[in-house]
């Protein structure tokens, strides 16, 4: 790969490989897998079986501006509109198997994952169903201490195990436990290097237009296994340190005068029209809840502290964790204010979503707003409300800053 890359561009590059390379090989006749975004994908890797996350399609269909087709098409099969987004555009793909955002082929086993909700579990079940593949279930306790229980990770140990022996069977191949060794330690510093590039928009002026996290965020999902995601964060963040170096922002075009944490799932479909008026606002988002649910850092001989590590995902923990993550990222990212994206699509995030605003401002004093919207279904999102929401944020920023002696324009 060309040195002279950007860091966006070897990103882009990356996505491509990764697309073309899980077609090339189901025309090879090699098995594809299926996995939802925060699964172990320790063990597809290991076994060199091709996996492909639909999360991350239907949120690149979504900004493609793809996903109300597909979702038409789900709906029409009975799927209800109060099911994921995600679920139905996936679906959609699934009948008619075209879209935006490029073709992924159709998977011959299936690996979900419930520690970011329990839709999966009924959306890959009827996958496995419809095309009459094995499904394999990682089942994760929901976190109701502030940490994991260790029964909760001897359970999911368990389950790993089991996963070991499925593929096995699968495959007609013996799991090779050297290669699993690698393939944990790449993944750990793969995430790693995510949290380092992402942890350096603390600065003041951040280096990184937050927005970027975003789109950063979908090889985290697809290549965490792999050396090229390392090579990639690595790039990130020594793009982001030069800035730093000579005191850049994240706009050449104007400064850096307000920064937000985003709590939640981007709004893939208005992508471009939130962020767009966040920057006429002067606002940057410096730090989010959600890229940090792939820091998923374990010692490569402990299968433990791996299943520790896959039960600690942000929404699978409490009420009491989920407030202090957020007021550690306040204080860590010198936060202004707060946008609360009220998901129609992410019940387990959205059901606290309310308290937890309640006690950070509590605790924080740091002014919020909260907007209705989906990550991947645009009736859910206006456009009138997000502005006339951040008007309102960036009216009690600005008052608090004069509060606190600190010039605005």
């Amino acid at each position: 790969m060309s040195e002279k890359m950007t860091s966006k561009q070897m990103l882009q590059k990356l996505l491509d490989d990764h697309y073309a390379g899980a077609l090339a090989a189901k025309e090879r006749g090699e098995l594809i897998a299926w996995s939802t975004s925060i699964a172990p994908q320790e063990f597809c890797e290991t076994m060199g079986i091709y996996t492909v996350y639909p999360e991350n399609h239907a949120a690149a269909i979504g900004a493609k501006k793809g996903s109300p087709e597909l979702i038409e098409v789900s709906e029409f099969q009975g799927y209800s509109i109060d099911i994921c987004s995600y679920a139905r555009v996936n679906m959609g793909y699934l009948e008619i198997q075209e879209s935006v955002a490029g073709k992924i082929p159709l998977p011959d086993l299936l690996i979900c994952c419930n520690n970011i909700c329990n839709t999966v579990i009924k959306w890959y079940e009827n996958i496995a169903c419809e095309l009459d593949i094995p499904l394999i279930m990682f089942d994760m306790p929901f976190n109701y201490d502030y940490e994991v229980n260790d029964h909760s990770v001897e359970y999911i140990k368990g389950q790993f195990q089991e996963a070991i022996h499925q593929l096995e069977q699968i495959t007609g191949r013996s799991f090779d436990y050297n290669r699993f060794r690698e393939v944990m330690e790449i993944s750990s510093e793969a995430a790693r290097w995510w949290k380092k590039a992402m942890a350096l928009a603390q600065a003041v002026p951040s280096p990184m237009n937050g927005f970027d996290i975003f789109n950063y965020m979908a090889l985290i999902v697809c290549m965490r296994g792999k050396q090229e995601s390392i090579d990639l964060f690595k790039l990130v963040a020594q793009e982001c340190e030069a800035k730093l170096a000579q005191g850049q922002g994240p706009w050449k075009d104007r400064p850096e005068e307000y920064r937000i944490m985003w709590d939640g799932i981007a709004c893939w479909t208005a992508l471009s029209t939130t962020y767009k008026f966040l920057k006429n606002q002067g606002i940057n988002m410096v730090g989010s809840t959600y890229p940090d649910s792939w820091s998923i850092i374990y010692d490569s001989h402990d299968l433990d502290g791996m299943a520790r590590a896959y039960s600690s995902n942000f929404v699978n923990r409490n009420l009491d964790f989920r407030v202090d993550n957020i007021c550690q990222i306040v204080n860590d990212f010198k936060v202004d204010g707060i946008i609360y994206h009220c998901n129609r699509s992410c019940k387990p995030q959205d059901f606290c979503q309310y308290e937890v605003q309640r006690q950070v401002g509590d605790r924080t004093g740091v002014p919020s707003v909260m907007f209705d919207g989906d990550q991947t279904d645009p009736r859910a999102f206006s456009q009138a409300q997000f502005e006339t929401r951040i008007q309102a944020l960036v009216e009690m920023m600005k008052t608090r800053k004069q509060q606190q002696g600190i010039g605005v324009k």
